[in-house]
């Protein structure tokens, strides 16, 4: 694709501290400082645009019919997640190949497996899909960032597998598609963690079909362990692809089972940044 020539190459280059210059001289640490204050701009950019939506979206959800908020607030985090990623790209911090994503747009519910690399994961693929709902941990259901827009959007907690399914099948009567990590937190060790059953119990129970969806990075920046502040070399190349289909047959244990040896020979083929570097 005409713009994205070089991502392949940088995709799959080794651990990018060791492509690090030595050169230390004026020029080169302006421009290291030059880097450093555009990254923390851009992290201040999403948590200010985060706390101002999460505050109007909490208002709106006291306003609003159920039906109507969740619309609006899916709506409301895929435009905010979008701008953030367009402002990085200005930046020159960001570079995004996430084109394969828009296929899914137009299709009807859908579960989204994704492997989960780093924290930014969500923020890439809801960027370019408006019926999304995710599964989300009940703490930032409080979150004064993140949870008045989770609320307005009708996202699902993962605390309780009753209401796990529950909500579930709600989002799917609205035709929604629902984004899940099956591993259930960041990638630790290669080339995944072992998947939680909850992927396996919400596939039974709706009977939707399950996309699998690969994120690829070039920097294990937000990987586990990665502190927020701590600068990562730039640009940053992230490209998401779409893999297999699968419908969930037969006993949940096994298809989780199944569900995870795709994504185990898949990323052994094709790594993510988190199984690539330390």
């Amino acid at each position: 694709m005409k713009g994205y020539e070089g991502m392949e190459a940088r995709l799959l280059l080794p651990c990018p501290e060791a492509h690090r210059g030595g050169g230390g001289g004026p020029w080169a640490r302006l421009a290291q400082g030059a880097d450093y204050l555009r990254f923390t701009w851009g992290i201040a950019f999403f948590w200010l645009g985060s706390l101002i939506g999460s505050l109007a979206a909490g208002l709106l959800d006291l306003l609003l019919p159920a039906r109507v908020g969740a619309r609006l607030g899916q709506l409301l985090i895929m435009a905010g997640f979008r701008l953030f990623l367009s402002h990085m790209r200005f930046l020159g911090l960001f570079h995004c190949d996430l084109t394969a994503l828009d296929r899914l747009r137009e299709e009807g519910p859908l579960l989204l497996a994704a492997n989960h690399p780093a924290l930014l994961d969500a923020v890439l693929v809801i960027s370019r899909l408006p019926r999304v709902v995710c599964l989300t941990k009940a703490g930032l259901w409080g979150n004064p960032f993140l949870g008045g827009c989770i609320r307005l959007a009708r996202y699902i907690r993962s605390d309780s597998p009753l209401r796990l399914v529950r909500e579930a099948k709600a989002a799917i009567l609205r035709g929604e598609q629902i984004l899940i990590f099956p591993e259930g937190t960041r990638t630790s060790a290669e080339p995944l963690n072992p998947f939680k059953g909850g992927i396996g119990v919400v596939a039974r129970a709706t009977g939707i079909p399950v996309q699998t969806v690969f994120l690829e990075g070039s920097s294990p920046y937000l990987a586990k362990g990665w502190p927020l502040f701590r600068k990562p070399e730039f640009p940053l190349v992230y490209r998401a692809r779409l893999g297999a289909r699968f419908s969930a047959r037969g006993e949940t244990h096994a298809f989780v089972q199944e569900l995870e040896g795709y994504y185990r020979q898949e990323l052994s083929r094709n790594p993510s940044i988190a199984a690539r570097c330390p």
